[in-house]
């Protein structure tokens, strides 16, 4: 397992402006306008809303029900390291490569459309995993569900902010953030409970299988309950720009998440000195085609509305340390301290229930006190890094899941109070009609700095746990990550003071 990466994903609720879909989609002036008043447009009802988050929820459940079967699947498979992490890591290099595209289209072919495309298409590839006779073919399932889950996740993020406003919009964001954080301990649990059941003589395969009669209700209900939306000024796909960030997110994840595993051979190198080369090229290309008047795929306008750049600069290093926790509690719970995938999932329901907690009150506070809500969540994650350092390195002897309950539980109000508002934020200014490329840079974004969390985090954490130990090699990661908090604490002073 030391040589296995995970994924995390914890997911983001941003709250856009105050328009409504189709209305606002018919005239440019109304869409860029925040102020703009909007006739009464197609609402998501209660059931469409849960509608969407079991959509949401799929993808962000396979990013972490994978971890705790792969021991199996290299037992059944004969897989070896590097195949494992290429389980792992293709499924999230072709997640976060596609998302921004999967926006794109949903704003120019509908987002409900789009959505029952990637539900669908995340059913079928969930079933090919599921079956997969060897594992190459699994590998390049696990490719296609990350792919289809771009072309899902997106809408979700899209149909909420184009079909809902006022209170019933800050409601959907958090409970879509909240999702996050259910998922993921939901995840680990439930693929301990499905490894261990071995339903059927299925064992590992039962974590894919699950997903399809799922799958299958999200369709059926979607179908009844969720409204079309899309943007009435449908543009072109960015060719250019498309083939560019592809390159650019290939040539930074892929390396940094296989290199390792294979011993870092010339390619991955090859591809780390592309990377800068590829990221010009593709700022170059995109603030050309705006200048231009054309549509690129991620307008440079839209990082220069004040709320999106901010909220950004925020996410970086909350995600980069975010992604590398995950993957450091993932190894140091069950090679660390030995326990089993179910107690190791069960050790996260701390953290999960107090993050749900806090982003279901962190509207209400946020409306009284704007954005010294998200800096107070930056400092209790501070806290409970430090509470977990301390546990860690005074406590290890002994320590078992519910000794780490009380770090984080602060850890997590702490996540809880930065994470939802944040994201809300970023989207709240971005004009309705392209809702679907704010959310897909939103995600993106997430992706890409979660993974580079694992990977530079993770790498670390493993070097020093081979010579340090384990305990010592998780407590001065945590240091590094703590270290991150503190950047997030500062940065978060420069959202807007007043949080819509």
């Amino acid at each position: 397992m030391s040589e296995i990466r995970t994924a995390s994903a914890p997911a983001p609720a941003p709250a856009p402006q105050r328009v409504g879909p189709r209305s606002a989609d018919r005239s440019p002036a109304s869409s860029a306008s925040p102020a703009s008043a909007a006739s009464p447009a197609p609402a998501l009802s209660a059931l469409g809303l849960l509608t969407v988050l079991l959509g949401a929820a799929l993808p962000m459940l396979d990013a972490f029900i994978v971890n705790v079967a792969l021991p199996t699947i290299d037992h059944d498979l004969d897989a070896g390291p590097a195949l494992l992490e290429m389980v792992v890591g293709g499924y999230g290099v072709a997640y976060a490569v596609l998302l921004v595209l999967g926006g794109r289209l949903g704003d120019m072919l509908g987002r409900r459309r789009l959505f029952l495309w990637g539900t669908a298409a995340f059913g079928l590839t969930s079933v090919a995993c599921g079956l997969a006779p060897d594992a190459w073919t699994l590998v390049a399932a696990r490719v296609a569900q990350g792919a289809a889950s771009a072309l899902m996740m997106p809408q979700v993020l899209a149909t909420i902010q184009a079909t809902t406003s006022g209170a019933k919009r800050v409601r959907a964001m958090s409970y879509y953030s909240s999702t996050a954080g259910v998922a993921s301990a939901l995840g680990q649990v439930l693929g301990g409970v499905l490894v261990s059941l071995d339903i059927a003589g299925t064992g590992w395969r039962s974590i894919f299988l699950v997903n399809a009669p799922v799958a299958v209700a999200a369709l059926l209900l979607a179908l009844r309950t969720v409204p079309e939306t899309r943007s009435e000024q449908p543009t072109r796909v960015d060719g250019p720009g498309t083939a560019l960030l592809s390159l650019t997110l290939v040539s930074l994840l892929l390396p940094l998440t296989e290199g390792r595993a294979t011993g870092w051979p010339l390619w991955s190198w090859l591809l780390l000195a592309l990377f800068p080369v590829a990221t010009v090229s593709f700022v170059v290309v995109e603030r050309r085609a705006e200048r231009l008047g054309r549509t690129p795929l991620v307008p440079p306008s839209l990082l220069r509305i004040p709320s999106m750049r901010s909220g950004l600069l925020v996410l970086v290093p909350f995600c980069l340390g975010w992604g590398g926790f995950m993957f450091m509690m993932a190894v140091a719970l069950q090679e660390g301290l030995r326990l089993g995938p179910m107690a190791a999932g069960l050790a996260l329901v701390p953290l999960c229930a107090a993050f749900f907690a806090a982003s279901m009150a962190g509207p209400r506070l946020a409306a009284r006190h704007g954005r010294r809500v998200v800096t107070a969540g930056a400092l209790l994650q501070a806290i409970g890094l430090l509470a977990g350092i301390a546990t860690f390195h005074w406590g290890w002897d002994g320590l078992n899941a519910w000794g780490l309950a009380p770090a984080l539980t602060i850890q997590g109000l702490g996540q809880g109070l930065l994470f939802p508002l944040t994201m809300r934020t970023m989207l709240s200014e971005v004009p309705v009609a392209q809702a679907g490329v704010g959310g897909g840079v939103t995600v993106t974004a997430q992706q890409s700095f979660m993974a580079l969390g694992v990977a530079t985090l993770g790498t670390l954490f493993l070097s020093l746990a081979s010579s340090a130990g384990m305990a010592d090699a998780l407590t001065a990661t945590l240091g590094v990550q703590l270290a991150a908090s503190a950047a997030t604490v500062g940065l978060s002073l420069r959202l807007p003071r007043r949080m819509r």
